[in-house]
């Protein structure tokens, strides 16, 4: 613990209150905690599993702790184990990662922008290709996805209550923890402030060169069209927008004392950075690998049917007799799975009309500073790319392509093949939340 070289995966205490609401739908949840280890090869260990369910009273747990085994019947056991805990692993993360925290998001700045800012606004003219398609692909989520009795309750253990813990959660939610800096330290903190606790950490390790790139680019645009702190605070367009994000789109957390006050330009910058790379790089890297990481349910079921039997009771003795066939039964149906697999390739596939960071037309300005600061933004995401190449090749960073050897390129900008791409698999981090 002193030498941070324990990590948690922690799934337990916000799905506690709801675990048996949960249950009581047929479905077998736990809440979960899971213990790694960072070995000296920078690869995380597991070392334990811990699964709960409420106890007989509301302020109560039973709870069951499982250890890694490599045969007989603690190795199954241990699958099982594992197998629970990815279900409360793909519901938060279609549920949080995803969808709260890129598509819904997003959203109330989309709207304040095109209420408050003129198309000849130099802020809207930043923004307008990070916000391409999100407003109708949200429609048809809400029409197919996260509605009642949609794709989403159909297949996650969550069921119908996904979307109450989707809100319990936006509860937590802050901007400014969704700068990547802040949100790896949990604290405000500027990319050069940050030192991972190990290299070989590919979202990280891309992630923050992909952030400083886009700051850059933001900061070069933003002093083009403010010269001063008082440009920004006397813009009454910016103020408006600003306002309606803080007050209206985000009204349920507008007395919360995180917000900025949007007064200067580092507070605009901050600000701009943050939302292009939730529209951007972030949702790139929690959405096109779905299809890869997640497309195959025996290896990440998103709900189980069976809770873990104890020892001495009629389901370990059927447990005991075949385990392999105890664990096909402890998934989803197969109508259930086939949905899961169909959604995981629509969401991973890329539209054909995608445009990459970095390759938007500037045909709307003819300000020479403005198309050479892009020139100079879209150089840096080539010289990153090249990075990545290598990062991917160096054998000793084992995270970069791990035991399936996939390598690791959802923050690979994309930026220097112009031509048409879409599909499955495509390489790029698209302008905006398409998908």
């Amino acid at each position: 613990m002193e030498q941070w070289r324990i990590f948690i995966l922690d799934h337990h205490d916000y799905l506690m209150p709801f675990v048996s609401r949960i249950n009581a739908n047929g479905v077998c949840a736990y809440a979960s905690r899971t213990l790694l280890f960072l070995r000296s090869n920078a690869t995380l260990k597991p070392l334990v599993i811990e699964l709960s369910l409420p106890g007989f009273s509301r302020r109560t747990t039973s709870s069951r702790v499982f250890l890694p085994a490599s045969q007989g019947t603690g190795a199954a056991l241990w699958q099982f184990a594992k197998a629970h805990v990815t279900a409360n692993d793909s519901a938060h993360h279609q549920l949080v990662s995803h969808w709260l925290h890129t598509h819904a998001v997003v959203e109330p700045f989309i709207i304040a922008s095109r209420r408050q800012l003129s198309v000849m606004h130099p802020i809207h003219r930043l923004l307008h290709p990070h916000f391409k398609d999100t407003m109708h692909i949200n429609a048809l989520a809400r029409n197919l996805l996260i509605n009642a009795g949609g794709i989403l309750e159909q297949t996650l253990f969550t069921g119908e209550i996904s979307m109450e813990l989707s809100s319990e959660l936006y509860k937590e939610w802050r901007f400014n923890e969704q700068a990547l800096p802040a949100d790896l330290l949990k604290s405000p903190a500027h990319p050069s402030g940050v030192e991972l606790l190990f290299p070989d950490y590919p979202y990280g390790a891309d992630g923050l060169e992909i952030w400083q790139a886009i700051k850059t680019w933001v900061t070069d645009f933003c002093t083009v069209f403010y010269k001063d702190d008082d440009s920004v605070r006397y813009d009454v367009e910016i103020q408006a927008w600003w306002s309606e994000i803080r007050n209206i789109g985000h009204g349920d957390k507008a007395h919360e004392q995180w917000w900025f006050n949007m007064t200067t330009i580092s507070e605009l910058v901050e600000t701009l950075t943050t939302l292009i790379w939730i529209a951007s790089a972030l949702h790139a890297s929690v959405n096109y690998g779905q299809h890869a990481y997640a497309g195959y349910p025996p290896n990440r079921p998103v709900q189980c049917q069976r809770f873990i039997p104890r020892e001495g009771t009629p389901l370990f003795a059927e447990f005991l007799r075949d385990p392999d066939k105890f664990y096909v039964d402890m998934l989803p149906g197969r109508f259930q799975m086939t949905l899961g697999i169909a959604l995981t390739e629509v969401l991973s596939r890329h539209t054909s009309d995608e445009v990459y960071l970095g390759c938007r037309p500037l045909n709307w300005t003819d300000n020479k500073e403005v198309k050479q600061k892009f020139k100079k933004f879209n150089d840096a995401l080539q010289e990153i790319e090249k990075k990545i190449v290598q990062r991917n090749r160096n054998p000793e960073l084992k995270n970069r392509c791990g035991p399936a050897k996939m390598p690791y390129k959802f923050l690979y900008p994309g930026t220097s093949n112009t031509r048409a791409r879409g599909g499955l698999g495509a390489e790029g981090i698209p302008n905006s939340i398409s998908l």
